[in-house]
């Protein structure tokens, strides 16, 4: 054998064992139990009130179902978005570092005769933006900053309501 054929017989070998050992890997679902037999969960939502719920209202829904049955638990949510300076130092740049922060609070509420009181969950999300001067650029930087944490802040809450509706 040559010394190029050895080389690539030592390079090929251990990239098969890696790719054999990843393939005996495999996922578990997030969730058990009712729910791994029913993914759709049957949950009805508010009407958003501003552009922010509405984000989050649009993620749960797609992620965990929706329908408008009147005796299924209603989801209302209450979103709140701000964008901030979080670092102190002045530079020469005129790129500045801002940090929008989203705090997303969901209640369940059951819709029948006998339901327990309201679950609350509070979830907080933070996206890195940066300000340029120019105003509509800066805006337009808050707004999907803001949204983009609103996406965030949406998915921990769909893990927490899957959390609480396990049990």
């Amino acid at each position: 054998m040559s010394l190029s054929r050895l080389k690539r017989l030592a390079f090929i070998v251990p990239l098969a064992l890696v790719s054999a050992g990843l393939g005996a890997c495999s996922f578990q679902p997030v969730y058990s139990g009712r729910l791994a037999e029913t993914p759709q969960l049957q949950l009805a939502y508010a009407k958003p009130a501003t552009r922010l719920e509405q984000v989050v209202y649009q993620e749960l829904s797609l992620r965990l179902g929706e329908t408008t049955t009147p005796t299924v638990p209603l989801v209302t949510l209450s979103v709140s978005g701000s964008v901030s300076a979080p670092y102190l130092s002045a530079t020469t740049n005129p790129n500045t570092p801002y940090e929008a922060t989203v705090t997303a609070t969901a209640t369940i509420t059951a819709r029948d005769a006998g339901s327990d009181k309201p679950i609350s969950i509070t979830r907080t999300a933070k996206a890195q933006l940066t300000h340029s001067g120019q105003v509509l650029a800066d805006t337009q930087a808050d707004q999907e900053a803001q949204e983009r944490a609103a996406r965030a802040a949406a998915e921990s809450l769909r893990l927490a309501i899957l959390a609480a509706l396990a049990g």
